[in-house]
Parts: structure tokens; sequence; C-alpha cells
């Protein structure tokens, strides 16, 4: 206490009885002048502003839900309330107790009868009206820009939503949750470079997972026909708008299916999710609609290069390719496999065309090795990605079951590892 300062209360809890909402809710249909002496509420939270009028001062709280507005006069409070409020600052935490009033200009406030002040913040906050925007500094004092951005706190609050939604929509379908290891002797499901650690006890190399994927099939092959799992992946490579090296992923996986049902089945459970967080299938991205309404558009990759590329890379020889490729903007030096060369062309000439979602189908069979071959066309799987804003927001397939063909493509994928160091072991 004597280190930061008298007046901090040395209770170890203070007992709400209301949050913001809850008051503003019950109190707002109060007539401006009106008060309740017997409404007496007891509220706690940050203290963001402050307005002294001689005796008198109106301050703002910040609670979870809100704001709050009180009111003090200093004669009012008990000798140590008063001694409290004299070293109050714009950050410290403080709980107060009074009856639910209503200004002359119609603001809903608090007339404090108690004022505690619970913690003192030694640091001042930025600038009131302008919050914080620098936002190298919003992404390293998380904690600072959700104390002063509003916006900020409800993506928080959408992001727990969104995994509450996904939840409850394959729970209903029969989907089991699992949890699959972190720490892997072998990575694999994804092409990407992994972070890797060193496990003591047993003298080995261990992987942060990149991917449940390999886990999530071995419970598919021990009997499971649905399961899912909610979590945490970490791929070390770079960083942007759309990648982060460690990020949580959703991965179901259902037996007896195949990539048609599969299309079907994540453009319903997007649609839900959306309906139920938000009230619509239709959100707003960078000032963008998107209209995640089914059925979505149905796109091959031959066609989406031939519609906004002007190019029928299905004809094209591997010289060509490479050509086109390159014309496009790769930087590859050297010919790739068709697949390879096919998908930079996708990449770096239909992706940004694709604002409204859309299921990208028919894949090269050459850059997807756990995939089952098209039935009725050669060179191709049975393959989509689901895309929206421009950006893949999935990946599915009908799985390969045929264990030649899995284990040469496996062998196939690691012979690569010679010259592509992110190709799957």
């Amino acid at each position: 206490v004597a280190l930061i300062g008298p007046g901090v209360d040395a209770s170890h809890n203070y007992e709400r009885t209301h949050l913001s909402d809850v008051v503003h809710n019950q109190f707002d249909q109060m007539d401006a002048g009106d008060k309740q002496e017997s409404a007496v509420v007891s509220m706690a939270g940050r203290l963001m502003t402050r307005r002294d009028m001689g005796k008198a001062s109106f301050f703002n709280i910040q609670d979870s839900k809100g704001t709050m507005q009180g009111y003090v006069r200093l004669e009012e409070l008990p000798e140590a309330d008063r001694k409290a409020f004299k070293h109050l600052d714009i950050g410290d935490i403080v709980g107060i107790k009074g009856f639910v009033f209503k200004t002359r200009k119609g603001e809903l406030s608090v007339h404090c009868q108690e004022f505690k002040m619970l913690c003192k913040t030694l640091e001042p906050l930025p600038e009131k009206y302008h919050g914080l925007t620098d936002v190298e500094l919003k992404y390293r004092y998380r904690s600072l820009d959700l104390i002063m951005n509003a916006e900020s706190r409800n993506v928080f609050v959408t992001r727990s939503k969104i995994i509450k939604e996904f939840r409850r929509f394959l729970d209903d379908r029969g989907f089991l949750e699992v949890e699959t290891p972190v720490l892997q002797p072998i990575y694999g499901g994804a092409s990407a470079h992994p972070f890797a650690t060193h496990h003591r006890a047993l003298d080995m190399q261990l992987f942060l997972k990149i991917s449940p994927e390999l886990y999530l099939k071995r419970l598919i092959v021990g009997g499971y026909d649905k399961v899912y799992e909610i979590g945490k992946n970490f791929r070390n490579e770079g960083i942007d708008r759309s990648h982060n090296p460690e990020f949580t992923m959703l991965e179901f996986y259902e037996a007896y299916t195949d990539y048609e049902y599969q299309m079907r089945q994540f453009e319903e459970l997007i649609a839900s999710v959306a309906k139920n967080v938000t009230g619509g299938t239709k959100v707003v991205y960078q000032g963008q609609e998107v209209d995640f309404t089914p059925p979505w558009r149905r796109l091959t990759v031959y066609d989406g290069i031939k519609e906004y590329a002007g190019l029928d890379v299905e004809n094209m020889s591997d010289a060509d390719l490479f050509e086109a490729a390159k014309k496009a903007g790769s930087d590859i030096k050297k010919p790739a496999s068709r697949g390879e060369m096919i998908m930079e062309i996708f990449e770096l000439k239909v992706e940004e065309h694709l604002w409204q979602p859309v299921f990208i189908y028919d894949f090269p069979v050459e850059i997807s090795p756990l995939t089952k071959n098209h039935r009725s066309k050669k060179g191709l799987v049975e393959r989509f990605e689901p895309m929206a804003a421009c950006m893949e927001i999935g990946n599915a397939y009908t799985e390969l079951n045929d264990p030649v063909d899995q284990r040469a493509r496996l062998a196939e994928q690691e012979a690569k590892r010679v010259v592509d160091e992110e190709a799957q072991p």
C-alpha cells in the first residue's frame, strides 16, 4: 500500500451487484432529472474520464459490458473514501456504490455513497480521444488496445462466439471433439516449416504440430466415424495480414463421405455460424460485403484460370506453363511439375478476383499427395478449397484410401524433400 500510494482499499475482493449493461437496460427509460434512491447498485471498473467541478466530480468507469457515469460529492463520502478519491488517476480500477439517477441532460449515472480504490495504475493510458492507433503497439500491447478500443474487445467476443457455434454445429451432427498431440516426432498434414524442440527425458527431437491431420486420421482408422479438433497449429513462417506462426484451426473428418458432400456441409457450417453470430449470412469485411448464403459458386481450377487469365492450361505444354507462370509474376527459376506451375498461375492471376465465397475444386494430382484420384478426370484429384475475400479459408478432399497408391505418393513426396524443404516428411 505504501508503494502505490494512500487510499488503496485493503480488501481482497469487491462485491459487485450490477454490470453496466444491466443498469442501462433497467433504468435507461428514466426521465431526465429523475432519481431512484432505492435503486442502489455496486459496480467496479477502470476510470476512463474525470471532470471536477469544485467539491463535486463526474467520471466514467468501464467494465466488461460498457461504461457508466459516476457522480461524487466529496462531503458525502466517508473519510477513507474521500482520501481515495483525492488520489485518483485515469486508469485506476475503482469500486462505486450508490443510487441511480439521470442528470438534467439525460445521462444515466450513479450517485456515489461509497468509493473504493481497488487497484492503482502507475502508467498513463493513451490519449482518450484517439485511443491506441499505432498498429504495431496494438499487437505488442494487446491489453492497452483492449482498454482503449471497444472495437478490439468486440473482436475477441465475436471470436469466442464463432468457436462456440462451430462446436454446436458439429456436436449436433454427431461429431466427437478430440485433442491430438502438439509435440510430434514426425510432422505432417501441410507443407510448412515446423518449430523444433528437444525432449530432455527421451533425448529426442520433437516438432510442434503444423496440422492435426495425421492423428485425426488415426482416429478414423480406429473406428470413429466423425471427429473434429479446434486447436493451435504452429508454422515457422512469415507473418502477414492472413498468416500467423501460431494460429487456431478447425479440422474435421467424416467417414463414408466425399468432397461433394463436404462442400455442401461446409457452406452450411459457415452460413450457420455467420447467422447465429451476426444475425444474417451477409457480413462486411474491409468495407465490402461477403454473402455466405448457400449455395456457393463452384469453379474448377482449370475453368478459373481460363476465365480470369485467358489460359487453357489443360492443353498447354510444360514449357508454355513455365513461361506463363513467369509472365504472371512467379519467381520459380526452372520448370516444376505441371500441377505446381498451374497453381502458381492460379494463385497469381485468379485468387485476387474471388471476393464472394466460392469452392475451387478439381486440383492437379501432383500437389495433393493424400487425395483420391478424380473419378472421371485424368491427372486431377477430388479436392476443394473454399475461398472468400480473396483468401483460402479451408482445404478438403475425398480421402485417398488405396494403400498401394498412398505409399507410392508418400515415397514421391519424400524424394521431393531433397529440393523442397517444406515437403511433408
